[in-house]
């Protein structure tokens, strides 16, 4: 199934902005230690600005950091990328060529699309999870969530400044569904990805709601098995 990402963007970009709207600046955020939602929001607004700029600029290169923001106001700012990302998002054909971030991943308008839909998803969760007030994740947004961690977001990690020595393989399957993936580390390589079971050295197996945020450090990994090769599964 084809998920309509902008869809998603539009409608866990409300319920984020509905959370920290009604938050107070200074309240701690459990799930990102050290943050208050003031933090969470001006990283939403950072984050919007620097993905947008890939696909308003159609840019086939990595583009340099963006240069630090003058003082502003949160909300304020994270209202003006919220907004700049609505007009935008839509108007991006999701084939046009764009530099992307992750080695598993074609340089292509969907895959930054499908970041930011999955990013305002989980910081959604992060406001919401603060307040004591979570809205269930729909499920085939969460499997695609969970391909996306699985099949972009490690290949990244693993080409990043600290790369995983774990060696061994690593079957997640969906409690609630048939979709599985077997995960491949090998030192030094982009990890491999098949949506297939096999022999592993570790499972986790979960709904797709609890998949995706176990595998995004929301909630805890409730796997078995080599608990290194569960632990290079965390795609944050």
């Amino acid at each position: 199934m084809e998920i309509p990402w902008v869809t998603v963007f539009t409608e866990q970009s409300r319920m984020f902005r509905d959370a920290v709207g009604g938050a107070e600046p200074t309240a701690p955020v459990p799930s990102c230690p050290g943050w208050t939602f003031t933090q969470l929001v001006l990283h939403v607004g950072r984050f919007l600005e620097s993905a947008t700029a890939y696909l308003a600029s159609g840019s086939t290169v990595q583009l340099p950091p963006l240069a630090p923001p003058p003082p502003v106001e949160p909300l304020a700012y994270l209202d003006e990328q919220l907004a700049a990302a609505a007009e935008l998002l839509p108007a991006v054909p999701a084939n046009r060529p764009v530099w992307t971030f992750s080695p598993a991943a074609p340089d292509l308008a969907w895959v930054w699309l499908r970041r930011i839909a999955h990013e305002l998803t989980l910081r959604r969760w992060d406001a919401q999870a603060a307040l004591v007030a979570l809205v269930p994740t729909d499920r085939e947004q969460a499997v695609d969530g969970v391909d996306e961690a699985l099949g972009t977001i490690l290949a990244a990690r693993a080409t990043g400044d600290v790369p995983s020595h774990t060696a061994g393989t690593a079957l997640v399957s969906c409690g609630d569904g048939p979709e599985t993936w077997l995960v491949r580390f090998t030192p030094g390589e982009v990890p491999a990805v098949d949506r297939h079971a096999g022999p592993a050295d570790a499972r986790l197996t979960a709904n797709a709601s609890s998949l995706f945020y176990q595998l995004w450090g929301r909630l805890e990994l409730k796997g078995e098995g080599d608990p290194a090769v569960l632990g290079a599964l965390r795609a944050g």
